[in-house]
């Protein structure tokens, strides 16, 4: 009965497995067909694909210096950028020293339209309170947790009144004076096809941040006077995008954007709000600008003292996750010139590639001998394993790809090579746990059962290992070695996995086979070929026709070998046989 119940639990595990793998590839080919950018073919990394280099120029104004630091942080920001959208290994580095030196972004494969942008929109991200504009804005800004309605549409703007007089405020209109109104008057936010024409901004321009701003929005159809800056894009601690809640806690569908500011953000904030609540629009409304430009200019519903605000106004859940990477990514230290765009050819490509898949083939095939010298027949059960584990990978790498943006670099493939020796120590360890319980005299399929569950957590234990240094790897450590750090991880779980959903229920599907239940010469459990050995348990197995100089020297090699473990069942088994000789 326990011995059909190893069964049925077997095949059930196999059929797990079967699942498995044709649920991964039926995802796949079915966003295929549905035009969701799925492939069988994994996405490559710069190294091997090639890519776009963007070179920005720091944008230093009046003979100024960079400070210390400066590229660096510049570096840790956009390099949060790029990974908000999905790209992963990116190379983000410095080139060059003093005021010279300049960032080098390389993005593997075509990035699109908004990864550029992010990255080409390389300004400080400020805040200024809105003076005018030519059109009424449709997002609104109100306390955290509270779903603010959309305001309805403002009439534009009338002509504007230009003063002399020394403003007292950043909303104060005094701030418009004739030459502002000259500019707001001459600007044209005209658009294209795909953004507008920026003839009035000079790439890289840096605004005087205690002047008024004359500017459009990104789409062109909003232009804008702006008083002075108020916050700036080092105040905010986070933002996220989410859907709003009602009063009562309930989730509604529309999409928002959630500010979290700094404790002295925070107290800032709160008197902006304070001001510019009780106005009427359009100077109830504050304006987000990143290289001069405004990414949003939602109307203040509240006001707010508690650090925490919500931006509403109409949002898709596209709209809402790009507005919230650009306030979150948004503050660089100083201003970029995009100094040159091109593709750039792969530096390794295709031919190291195939080395790289070489390599790993050599290694499998290697495996695959010792196995066939050492298991002969279990042989089979390790090929399966190796297959496996190499099918359910390669799937799980594809719809990463499509999914999370996960590109394969040489570093990856070295990290699935390796992945070749962790699945061989598992099965290494499963078929000789299950030949020293044969050693002891149990059967084969009560040897596979007994086997099993010493093999386990020795397995659990040396996969843990693996994947917490690929955890710490990847968490420490930025570029090609985090491709490295997650094939690693990758690969140890899926081994885990075919330990128990394939290695495991096959070997106890085949011990009921007669050929290997047999013990023949080419089972893999041929344990009578040597007339003398180890034989379990601080045992060992002597051939009548052994000298007694070639037993003695024997001996103690086979008492060097021992165990602990094994040295003490040695003692007690002796121990026993001298009370039964007294007796």
């Amino acid at each position: 009965m326990a011995k059909n119940n190893a069964l049925r639990g077997a095949r059930k595990r196999l059929t797990w497995l079967m699942i498995l793998i044709l649920g991964l590839a039926a995802l796949i080919e079915g966003y295929h067909l549905a035009g969701r950018n799925a492939s069988f073919t994994p996405q490559l990394a710069l190294d091997l694909q090639g890519g776009t280099s963007i070179i920005l120029q720091p944008n230093l104004v009046n003979g100024s210096k960079l400070q210390d630091g400066t590229l660096e942080q510049a570096v840790a920001i956009i390099r949060q950028r790029v990974d908000a959208t999905g790209v992963s290994e990116a190379q983000i580095t410095t080139q060059g020293t003093g005021d010279a030196a300049v960032i080098v972004v390389s993005i593997p494969g075509k990035p699109d339209d908004n990864t550029l942008k992010l990255i080409e929109a390389s300004a400080l991200l400020e805040f200024r309170p809105v003076l005018a504009e030519s059109a009424a804005t449709n997002t609104a800004v109100g306390g955290s947790g509270s779903a603010s309605a959309s305001p309805s549409p403002a009439p534009s703007s009338a002509p504007l009144a230009t003063s002399s007089a020394s403003p007292t405020n950043a909303s104060d209109l005094n701030w418009i004076d004739k030459a502002t109104q000259s500019k707001y008057d001459a600007l044209s936010c005209r658009k294209t096809a795909t953004s507008i024409v920026a003839d009035f901004r000079n790439p890289g321009q840096v605004d005087d941040p205690s002047k008024p701003l004359v500017t459009c929005n990104r789409d062109g159809s909003v232009k804008f006077v702006l008083g002075p800056v108020e916050l700036s894009g080092t105040d905010i601690a986070d933002a996220t995008a989410g859907t709003t809640s009602t009063s009562t806690g309930a989730s509604t569908n529309e999409w928002a954007v959630n500010l979290s500011f700094k404790t002295e953000g925070a107290a800032k904030f709160g008197k902006i709000t304070q001001r510019l609540y009780p106005l009427s629009s359009p100077r109830n409304q504050f304006a987000v600008t990143l290289d001069g430009y405004v990414i949003t200019a939602p109307q203040t519903n509240a006001v707010i003292t508690n650090g925490s605000a919500q931006i509403t106004g109409g949002f898709t859940s596209t709209d809402s996750k790009a507005l919230s990477n650009q306030l979150k990514y948004g503050s660089l230290p100083i201003g970029f010139t995009v100094q040159s765009q091109e593709n750039i050819s792969a530096t390794l490509g295709s031919a190291q590639l195939a080395n790289g898949l070489l390599a790993g083939a050599i290694g499998l095939l290697l495996v695959i001998i010792y196995s066939l010298f050492q298991y002969r027949g279990l042989a089979v059960i390790t090929i399966g394993s190796l297959a496996i584990a190499a099918v359910i990978t390669y799937l799980m790498i594809c719809v990463l790809s499509w999914r999370q943006g996960f590109r394969l670099s040489l570093s990856g493939v070295a990290g699935l090579i390796v992945a070749i020796g962790i699945t061989a120590d598992s099965f290494i360890v499963y078929f000789e746990r299950v030949r020293d319980e044969i050693r002891e005299g149990k059967p084969l399929s009560a040897a596979v059962q007994a086997g099993w569950k010493r093999a386990w957590r020795t397995i659990l234990v040396s996969d843990g290992v693996s994947l917490l240094a690929a955890v710490t790897l990847y968490v420490l450590t930025v570029g090609n070695v985090r491709g490295f750090a997650f094939t690693l991880g990758l690969t140890t779980v899926i081994d885990l996995a075919v330990v128990v959903l394939f290695t495991h229920p096959i070997l106890e599907v085949v011990s009921t086979w007669k050929f290997f239940q047999s013990g023949g010469r080419f089972s893999g459990f041929d344990l009578k070929a040597a007339s003398s050995g180890y034989i379990g348990r601080g045992h060992f197995k002597v051939a009548e026709t052994v000298s007694d100089a070639r037993l003695k020297k024997s001996s103690k090699e086979s008492a060097r070998r021992q165990t602990i473990a094994e040295r003490k069942a040695a003692a007690v088994s002796g121990s026993d046989s001298n009370k039964e000789g007294g007796n």
